[in-house]
């Protein structure tokens, strides 16, 4: 690689951008409320939901004509494990993450009837959902909101005094979900089993006799039957509990001791304390990073611009992401916990209606998918949210390692793109047939980059030491012993596929990237980390590592996605060779071969927008502000347009809301505001001349940047440390940026 000029100015210590930027006396809390979803018809089906949750517990919330509120409950590991001999198999690999149930709460005497007015607005501020239905006092208000800090779902409910009543629907009660038929008389419990070991029915072993369910119980309600509960007396407050769980037990009565255990636990808490606290942490959540833009010619928040719209999608996407980002188990791309009845829904041509059950894709973590909700964390600085997905891969690593060992006979570990959450590999030896997800063996590679990240970002050594050392040490082990040596004595990808697209080529561009970018990365670790023994064996392998692979033959050059003849056929809308760029970093704004790896993006086969594809990212990256600008507001107003809800994205080549398509989103806003490289912090290298902008990022080593922008230049910046001033670069006048 050669050098080139860099093309940025440095921050000067006495420019005009000192000082803590005071656009507004708000908080972020309510800013972000401000860019909150308001309704003011009910509507007609789960289609019209609002989405809600805590990290684990989610909530699909509604209001039918006749007044009734509605709401699917859904949790991060409700999987459920039974055979289902009329499904596609291949569907049910991985288990299936299922709804709980739905709740019906209806309260006598609609108050719309008469034509009252009606609003339902979602504070993500707050992490709450209101409902006002009729006016006076003939009105009816409710709040909703799942406890941030406890397993629990709230309803409260104000206005005048009337009967209330509250009804379970369970369509899997014939299909081995259960009532509990005794009990409290003022609560209604109910759960799903999965079959035990040994038991046909069984669809894996991981999922063996993992039951969740939820009681309901309210103030002034009563059992009437086995699916609801009713009002004792009318009334004009009432709050209704819902105390959801998930464990693994022996039996079903370990687990309905433990959920009444839990329920008391909860209920002795107190309403308004635990209201207090999930407001603050919603607060502290919006308090540690935003990005707010407004343009040039609008006020921020007027909802008519391109920027109010960008700003809407983003505090949404990190919304929906903290709503099911704490759980046990990582998002799912394919609709996160979130997904709604699909009664459009066609298979093979033929109309096959699907409940809220059912997703596009299955059960299977998709790597390639589940990361673009996960790398725009880094920046927010909701490292909590990353927790589970780390969790889940070092929990598959004892299970493949043996494997591995069986398999190949060498240690070391790789991570299928497609994995069920307990893991698990084929064998792929070199005469395996070839497919879109054999012989690829880049997750872990991505993995142990991100990790790199992480912890740059916060400094966390516990979890270089629990999560990125046992990973990423594995997987360069594995890289290692699995690959031969050539006739010169460089590593031998080969048998390799390019991610989905080229498959069994020879050292495919994306692995020969992730193995130069975590070994260069590796090798910086401190010496408590990372001993001396290992770096030399990590060095060694860095030197055998062939180099990208490059077509020089069109005058400016060009990446290629895999070395030697490209004979190989495509089998995906893919651009491998530009994993370079990105998540690997290899190049972008201000480092060597810019032009090469602009030339590279230019002419992509497959430029694409929406979904996964990686083209906002990627365009950011290298500087390209135009392109990234439009890429980004195209993902953040690419509404399902069979949902309501601003921020359920069209399924794209996923299912919906699809998570890929606001996670890329949000990752390709963040690139144009700022990008690191080393203890460099390059701001404003993609940022459109008439964005202006208020935003908190993050960035490694535990560095906050809090700034204005205003015309396409940095009016107030602060950078905690105030040590890490002097890493900041200026890049609004960019030699060669393309507009």
């Amino acid at each position: 690689m050669k050098n080139v000029f860099f093309p940025c100015l440095f921050l000067l210590a006495g420019a005009a951008v000192a000082g803590m930027p005071s656009v507004t006396a708000q908080s972020p809390s309510a800013r972000a409320d401000a860019y909150g979803v308001s309704w003011d018809k009910p509507g007609t089906g789960s289609s019209a939901s609002m989405p809600l949750g805590n990290g684990d517990i989610g909530l699909n919330v509604w209001v039918e004509p006749g007044g009734d509120l509605l709401f699917y409950i859904s949790k991060t590991d409700a999987w459920g494990g039974e055979k289902d001999p009329a499904a596609d198999p291949w569907m049910q690999q991985g288990g299936e993450l299922m709804k709980l149930g739905l709740v019906r709460v209806h309260i006598n005497s609609n108050p719309l009837a008469s034509g009252g007015p009606f609003r339902q607005t979602l504070h993500p501020g707050r992490g709450a959902i209101d409902i006002a239905e009729g006016a006076g006092a003939s009105g009816v208000n409710y709040r909703i909101w799942v406890d941030a800090n406890h397993p629990v779902i709230h309803v409260q409910i104000g206005g005048r005094r009337a009967d209330a009543s509250v009804t379970l629907y369970d369509w899997r009660l014939d299909q081995g979900d259960t009532i509990v038929p005794a009990g409290r008389r003022a609560s209604l419990t109910w759960y799903h089993r999965n079959p035990g070991l040994g038991d046909d029915r069984l669809a894996d072993a991981h999922l063996a006799n993992t039951t969740w369910g939820a009681t309901i119980e309210g103030s002034g309600l009563l059992r009437e039957d086995d699916t609801t509960l009713k009002s004792a007396a009318p009334s004009a407050t009432r709050l209704i509990s819902i105390h959801v769980l998930t464990a693994t037990t022996s039996s079903a009565g370990e687990f309905l001791g433990r959920l009444a255990r839990q329920t008391v636990a909860t209920d002795q808490i107190g309403i308004q304390a635990a209201r207090v606290a999930h407001d603050q942490w919603w607060g502290r959540f919006w308090e540690r990073s935003y990005i707010f833009l407004h343009s040039n010619n609008g006020a921020a928040g007027s909802g008519n611009s391109t920027t109010d719209s960008i700003t809407r999608g983003y505090i949404l996407q990190r919304f929906v992401t903290a709503c099911a980002g704490r759980g046990a188990y990582p998002i799912k791309f394919n609709g996160s916990i979130f997904v709604v009845d699909n009664p459009g829904w066609k298979a093979n041509g033929q109309a096959r209606p699907m409940n809220a059950d059912f997703r596009a894709w299955g059960g299977q973590y998709w790597f390639q998918n589940t990361r673009p909700m996960y790398w725009p964390c880094l920046m927010a600085g909701d490292f909590d949210l990353m927790l589970p997905l780390f969790r889940m891969y070092r929990q598959m690593l004892p299970g493949n390692s043996a494997l591995v060992q069986k398999y190949y006979g060498h240690e070391g570990v790789y991570f299928q793109e497609t994995s069920p959450f307990w893991g698990g590999l084929p064998f792929m030896g070199p005469d395996e047939q070839a497919l879109y997800t054999h012989h690829y063996f880049t997750p872990i590679l991505e993995l142990s980059m991100m990790m790199l990240d992480y912890y740059d970002y916060t400094g966390d050594a516990d979890f270089a030491r629990t999560y990125l050392l046992p990973i990423a040490a594995a997987g360069l082990e594995f890289f290692d012993r699995h690959f031969p040596r050539d006739s010169v004595g460089h590593l031998l990808l080969d048998p390799d596929n390019s991610i989905e697209m080229f498959w069994k080529v020879h050292d495919p561009a994306p692995d020969l990237a992730g193995l130069h970018a975590v070994l260069g990365r590796m090798l910086t670790l401190p010496a408590v980390l990372a001993s001396d023994p290992l770096k030399e064996k990590w060095r060694k392998l860095l030197a055998i590592v062939p180099s990208l692979p490059v077509d020089p033959g069109d005058g400016e050059g060009h990446l290629l996605p895999y070395t030697g003849p490209q004979t190989a056929k495509a089998h995906n809308e893919e651009n491998p060779e530009l994993y370079a760029i990105y998540p690997f970093r290899l190049y972008g704004v201000g480092k060597p071969d810019l032009a090469l790896a602009r030339h590279s993006f230019d002419i992509r086969k497959c430029p694409q927008k929406g979904c996964w594809s990686q083209d906002p990212v990627e365009a950011a990256m290298l500087g390209y502000t135009d392109v990234a600008a439009e890429d980004v507001r195209y993902a953040f107003t690419r509404k399902d347009p069979g949902q309501k809800f601003d921020a359920f994205w069209a399924a794209g080549h996923d299912y919906q809301p699809d998570q890929d398509n606001g996670g890329n989103g949000a990752n390709g806003l963040q690139q144009m505001l700022l990008q690191t490289d080393g203890r460099r912090l390059l701001l404003l290298p993609a940022w459109p001349a008439d964005w202006n902008a208020d935003f908190k990022l993050h960035a490694p080593y535990r560095t906050i940047i809090q700034g204005k922008v205003r015309k396409g230049r940095l009016t107030e910046l602060v950078v905690t440390p105030a040590a890490r001033r002097a890493d900041v670069i200026d890049c609004r006048n960019m030699v060669g940026r393309k507009e």
